[in-house]
Formats: structure tokens, sequence, C-alpha cells
């Protein structure tokens, strides 16, 4: 198991991950509820774009206004700690986004690829719940118990899928 405890801390992992769990769930169901309705690789990800950017947004108000008002930051120290505490919400969409684009390269059809990227989000949310329960101090068992709990969460994503189409 590489040591996360080295290295940047691009998905705030070490903060606590919530951004990246945010931002992989918003990307699951924006994959879910879109693939069957838009009719191109480019709508699929402007709408998976714009609908983890619209939550990445209304998390960095949130979290610029808390900052202000619970630590009485000035407003641009709120800004940049709010950018620092939710920037992981808007990476969480890298790697979905990626894997949608390069099985489309590869031939496969929106559906297939829409599928291919959903899956890639219920593997990561399995992934961090799993190092979660690592760093909890859990052990193997444990740590696999958090992970199938953290896919059951991208699993109830892909039930909405299925429900929406």
């Amino acid at each position: 198991m590489p040591d996360l405890t080295k290295g940047p801390d691009l998905l705030g992992l070490r903060r606590g991950g919530e951004g990246a769990i945010t931002g992989t769930v918003v990307c699951a169901a924006a994959i879910s509820y879109s693939a069957g309705h838009v009719d191109s690789t480019v709508r699929l990800c402007l709408t998976i774009l714009g609908t983890v950017g619209v939550y990445w947004v209304a998390h960095l108000h949130a979290v610029t206004i808390g900052s202000a008002l619970t630590h009485r930051h000035h407003p641009l120290v709120a800004v940049r700690h709010a950018l620092v505490e939710t920037l992981p919400i808007a990476g969480a969409s890298i790697v979905p986004l990626a894997v949608l684009i390069v099985t489309r390269i590869f031939g496969a059809n929106l559906r297939t690829s829409a599928w291919a990227a959903l899956i890639a989000t219920i593997v990561l949310l399995a992934a961090y719940s799993y190092i979660a329960g690592v760093r909890g101090g859990l052990d193997r068992r444990g740590s696999l118990a958090c992970a199938a709990a953290g896919a059951g969460v991208g699993l109830l994503v892909v039930g909405l899928k299925v429900a929406l189409h």
C-alpha cells in the first residue's frame, strides 16, 4: 500500500477527504442522470463538469462565508482557505472524465463509456473508504467492510441510473 502521508495532498485525503468523496458522488450522479439524455461525449463531459462545478462553487461559497463568520477571516483570506479546502471537489471529476474520454477514443459507444466512468467512481469511492479504514486503525477485514460501504454509496447511484432509464 502506498504511503499517502507523503507528497502533495491533491485530493485532500489527509485533511479528511470530504471534497474528493463529495465530488466523486456528484460526478457519479451527473453521469447516471445525464448519460441517457445526451447524445455526445462532449455534451456528457460538459454536463459532468457543469454539475460538479456548481457543487464546487456552492461549497466554495459556503466555506468562504463560514471561514469569515467563524474565524473572522478577511474575505480574501477566507477565499484562499476555501479554495484549498474545496478544490478536491472539482478535481474528483478528472478520473471519471478520463475514463469516459479514453474509452470513447478506443471505440466504445457512449453508453458503454458512461458505464465505465460510473464504475470508476464506484472503485474510487471504495478505495477512499478502504484508505479511511486503514487510517482509522482497522484490520484488513474492517477496511474491506469500509470499502464495501463506499462501493455501496456508488451502487445507490447506479440504482438511480437504472431507475431513471
